[in-house]
């Protein structure tokens, strides 16, 4: 879409800001607005009536509410932050404020609500439409100055109420800001639905690579990719006498991963200890290194100090690394080690035995069982939130004869790396659109674009973004 430019611009007296409309006003944030306000919808309100509740995990990355969650007022009465309909609400702490949560208040149960009180709330005066304030408080402008205004150490750095206030906003006529709200309702909405059909793409694309891994590594090659491979077509199957495995071919066995691989884990050499880390050239891993398809390279290096007093093994390649501990997705995720490394205590290895499975073939089942595991480790026998090298080593698995191992593990590498361009593709789509949409917003705000015939001139209803939740 191209849109076109102000007839004639003024300096803002803003380096940052540039040139604005001749006919706009630039104001310092507290004269056109007012930040983290009492609610007075709040005070009308009877201690049984119940209100929206608002967490950070509820307010969506550039714009939206979760609205799930109500409390009683009496319940909430303090230690939150109060914010009603009409209100713009934005993360203050890190990353949260970096990655734009942050959203236009609508739809409150009783028009008011509590929320985490890592909020500020921005509440517009008359001069100001809080349509234009919601698109203003998610642009890149103001992001990247909150961000260099933040203070406090490390994951606990937040913005300033100070910031806001001060903050220089760009102030069109109040038609104009409404006619800008306006277009990027329905701008960013097709936007949103865009991105939205495409994540659903991906999902579909990540259900069908999950699907071909089980379905290749419990029942064999297709009968096409078997012949190619020289292989047996449509075998027989018998039960495996595993539920969650199914029936598998005839000529296949069914064996305890510890009798076709060699299994074990590592440790993190004291950080205290500068005779393990200084200097230190064998590459070292930590459980991160599973959310990778393959390995092929190390961030951290001990010495060999450190691998001869910590015990740690060397893990010869090419080996499977499973993610062993943690809530997270990391638990439960294999990939394949492509160079020579050590690891810590949250990675476990397999090393195959040369005659008994083929490494690529291990690594499938293990993406295969990444479900099963992390149920089990839920479960009874381990601690909760641990996979335990016992138990992948009483893990029993599918095992085909050595040939078939390698020709099933080639087709998969091939059918899924076909997948994962496919995914790559959508997802630099997606990364394109949100880029377009941010640039929009600030082009839109900061007046580089006229929106005055691209919009009607009406208040904005925001009716494709009402209710939205982006998370």
């Amino acid at each position: 879409m191209k849109l076109p430019p102000y007839p004639k611009y003024k300096p803002s007296g803003f380096e940052w800001l540039g040139d604005v409309p001749e006919h706009w006003e630039v104001k310092r944030g507290r004269f056109c607005m007012r930040v983290n306000p009492p609610a007075p919808r709040l005070r009308a309100l009877k201690p049984e009536n119940e209100v929206s509740f608002v967490p950070m995990e509820a307010v969506g990355v550039r714009g939206g509410l979760n609205l799930e969650q109500t409390r009683l007022l009496s319940e909430v009465s303090s230690g939150y932050t109060e914010f009603q309909d009409g209100d713009v609400v934005f993360a203050k702490i890190t990353p949260c404020f970096e990655n734009g949560k942050a959203a236009l208040a609508q739809g409150l149960l009783n028009g008011a609500a509590y929320g985490t009180t890592e909020l500020h709330v921005l509440r517009a005066a008359t001069i100001l439409d809080h349509g234009f304030l919601f698109y203003s408080a998610i642009s890149d402008k103001f992001r990247q100055l909150g961000e260099s205004e933040m203070f406090g150490a490390g994951g606990q750095k937040r913005v300033p109420p100070e910031f806001a206030k001060d903050f220089r906003l760009t102030i069109p006529p109040k038609a104009e800001q409404q006619a800008i709200a306006a277009f990027l309702d329905r701008e960013t909405g097709r936007v949103d639905r865009l991105v939205a059909k495409k994540q659903e793409l991906i999902e579909r694309l990540n259900e069908k690579r999950t699907s071909l891994i089980s379905l290749t590594v419990t029942r064999g090659l297709p009968p096409a990719a078997a012949r190619a491979a020289g292989l047996p077509e449509n075998p027989t199957f018998k039960p495996s006498g595993l539920d969650w495995l199914g029936d598998i071919p005839q000529h296949w066995e069914v064996k305890r991963v510890k009798f076709v691989a060699r299994i074990g884990n590592g440790s993190t050499p004291s950080r205290d200890n500068g005779a393990y880390w200084e200097d230190g050239d064998y590459p070292w891993l930590n459980s991160s290194v599973v959310n990778q398809e393959a390995i092929t390279a190390a961030e951290e290096f001990v010495t060999n100090l450190a691998l001869h007093e910590c015990h740690l093994p060397k893990v010869i390649p090419p080996a499977v690394l499973i993610g062993i501990t943690g809530q997270g997705r990391t638990r439960g995720m294999a990939s394949t080690l492509l160079f020579e490394a050590t690891i810590n205590q949250h990675v476990a290895y397999l090393k195959p035995y040369p005659a008994r499975a083929e490494t690529g073939f291990l690594r499938r089942v293990f993406d295969m069982v990444y479900l099963f595991l992390r149920s089990e480790s839920d479960g009874g026998g381990s601690t909760k939130g641990a996979i335990t090298c016992e138990q992948i080593a009483d893990l029993k698995m599918p095992v085909p004869p050595l040939p078939e191992q390698a020709a099933i593990a080639a087709y998969l590498d091939r059918e899924t790396a076909k997948l994962d361009a496919l995914v790559a593709k959508v997802e630099t789509a997606i990364e394109r659109l949100q880029e377009y949409r941010a640039a929009l917003i600030t082009a839109a705000v900061t007046g580089e674009i006229d929106l005055r015939k691209a919009a009607p001139r009406q208040a904005s209803t925001r009716a494709e973004g009402e209710g939205k939740f982006v998370a």
